[in-house]
């Protein structure tokens, strides 16, 4: 049994709370609700209070609970936060750092995990201020869920409804104790992991782009470890359908350009696992759909961002720095090269000349100043399991 506390946005989807509430009740889970003003107007104390046997909070000015500090004290009591839902402003409030009323105050007070299920017209989703805040969330170690695609009540159909709850229920780790989601016990407890992960895509026209065949299995299943093993993890993917694993902070990109800003703007990290398969080239993207014409056009190439040589000179340089080589023939001898051009300390070298990307399995060498270490073909959760645990012993 959790104790979840339940922060009610100001949005249509708020109705969808009181039956998260009877789920979880019914599943044997204590829910404290946070009814702000917003929700207010789409849900009444009542029926929360009715449905989750508890009092519910809506005020921060309650003179009773504030000269015992309640604000923090409720912050502090719940196993998980759980923000549903949140609405584009809500949002923008936690990115901000604002404290303006008892919901905000208690999010920027609280030390336990939080989860953010967000619920807005299809065009505040899709916003650039929107994307960004969520973005900064999810580099904060915040898990935001995405939306469900749909009809919405404005008519509209798109990415922005709240999912059912019962599949907000299943995203939160509410059967795991605190300590594994906030890294407060295991051997990475305290620590910041940094972890990059699935392809690039590179556009060149706004149909086209330069792709890659990296799947982000790898990459999911360490930060997975990561997250297991106590840390706080960071991801940045690329485009790729994966779920996010069970807490861990996610930031999806798009382009090497995004991915590299995304990596320095995490930053500082106690250790930075570089496994994305990042496009070496862009070119300069066309406006509109390049057509055949006489032949094939004329494209304009520029470099990309080396995000792993840039950590390894960056004065916030991770204290262990790992990258990634995927090669198709003289795997290792590229990979020592790779390690002393990059200022790595290690180098986890694999042969995807097989069905490796996209695969289930993967064989690595791990290269480091004190030589090779040769793996055998093992799944890939097992190469995340045991590269964590040599990451743990390296920066314990």
């Amino acid at each position: 049994m959790a104790r979840l506390l339940l922060i009610v946005g100001g949005g249509i989807a708020a109705y969808k709370a009181a039956e998260l509430i009877r789920h979880a009740r019914k599943t044997g889970h204590e829910v404290t609700p946070v009814l702000t003003d917003g929700g207010s107007h789409f849900v009444t104390p009542m029926s929360l209070a009715a449905l989750a046997e508890s009092p519910v909070y809506t005020s921060l000015w309650d003179l009773k609970d504030e000269t015992e500090m309640g604000h923090i004290q409720l912050s502090r009591a719940a196993d998980h936060v759980l923000v549903c839902p949140a609405t584009a402003d809500l949002i923008a409030k936690m990115a901000a750092g604002l404290a303006t009323d008892l919901a905000t105050t208690l999010l920027l007070a609280t030390d336990k995990p939080v989860t953010v299920a967000p619920a807005m017209n299809v065009r505040m989703w899709q916003h650039p201020a929107t994307q960004r805040n969520v973005a900064q969330l999810r580099a904060d170690g915040i898990t935001v869920l995405d939306p469900d695609e749909g009809a919405m009540a404005c008519g509209e159909f798109g990415p922005g409804r709240l999912p059912e709850p019962e599949a907000i229920l299943a995203a939160l780790p509410l059967d795991k104790p605190t300590a594994d989601a906030k890294g407060e016990s295991g051997p990475l407890a305290g620590k910041h992991i940094l972890v990059t992960a699935g392809p690039t895509h590179e556009p060149i026209d706004p149909v086209r782009v330069i792709a890659n065949r990296s799947s982000g299995k790898q990459g999911f299943a360490i930060a997975r470890a990561a997250a297991a093993a106590g840390a706080r993890v960071t991801l940045i993917a690329g485009p790729v359908s994966l779920p996010t694993p069970p807490g861990v902070g996610r930031i999806d990109v798009e382009t090497a350009v995004q991915m590299r800003d995304a990596v320095m703007g995490a930053l500082p990290a106690d250790a930075a696992i570089m496994v994305a398969a990042v496009a070496d080239w862009r070119v300069e993207v066309a406006d509109s759909k390049l057509k055949k014409g006489k032949g094939p056009p004329a494209l304009e190439w520029h470099a990309n961002p080396d995000i792993l040589a840039e950590l390894g000179e960056h004065p916030d340089r991770p204290g262990l720095l790992v990258g990634f080589a995927a090669e198709t023939n003289d795997v290792v001898t590229n990979a020592k090269g790779k390690l002393e051009r990059k200022k790595a300390d290690w180098i986890v070298a694999n042969d995807v000349s097989g069905n490796v990307m996209g695969g289930d399995n993967n064989r690595i060498h791990l290269v480091s100043a004190d030589g090779v270490d040769d793996w055998e073909d093992l799944p890939k959760s097992a190469v995340a399991q045991r590269l964590i645990e040599k990451i743990a012993e390296s920066i314990a």
